[in-house]
């Protein structure tokens, strides 16, 4: 579970959202997840469009490795990695049933693109509801 969990600039909207937040809550090499409202959302009579975006930070992990120093006299130095990358989490999300692969993805971002008709009761006309979740990564510190 992530240690440092920031939702104060997302207003809660999107279930989608909700969604990954709960996938992303259980993946233990997330070390900080923060959750915020994306500009671009708006709302008219036909649509709303939610935009959220989520930035993360891996754990990291140390490892010790030999090197040699003046070319010859043997040590060791510690080695601080990422304990997961972006594809790593991609494929942890692929896999999760009910969110799958994203629609965008490259080294620095995943896109989920996700939309519903949504018809409220007693209301003839419906409208459309379009959710945007971008996942970034954030750099991790050394």
């Amino acid at each position: 579970m992530p240690s440092e969990i920031d939702t104060s600039k997302w207003s809660g909207e999107g279930v989608f959202t909700l969604q990954i937040l709960d996938r992303l809550r259980a993946v233990e090499s997330i070390r900080v997840l923060r959750v915020e409202d994306a500009p671009a959302s708006r709302s008219e009579a036909d649509y709303n469009f939610i935009s959220n975006e989520i930035f993360i930070v891996f754990a990291t992990v140390e490892r010790r490795e030999p090197i040699k120093r003046l070319g010859f006299l043997p040590g060791t130095r510690t080695v601080a990695e990422k304990a997961m990358t972006l594809v790593d989490l991609e494929g942890v999300l692929t896999m999760t049933e009910g969110i799958g692969p994203p629609d965008y993805a490259d080294e620095a971002m995943l896109q989920y693109l996700r939309s519903e008709r949504i018809v409220p009761p007693y209301q003839t006309r419906g409208y459309k509801m379009v959710e945007l979740v971008r996942i970034y990564e954030v750099a991790t510190p050394r």
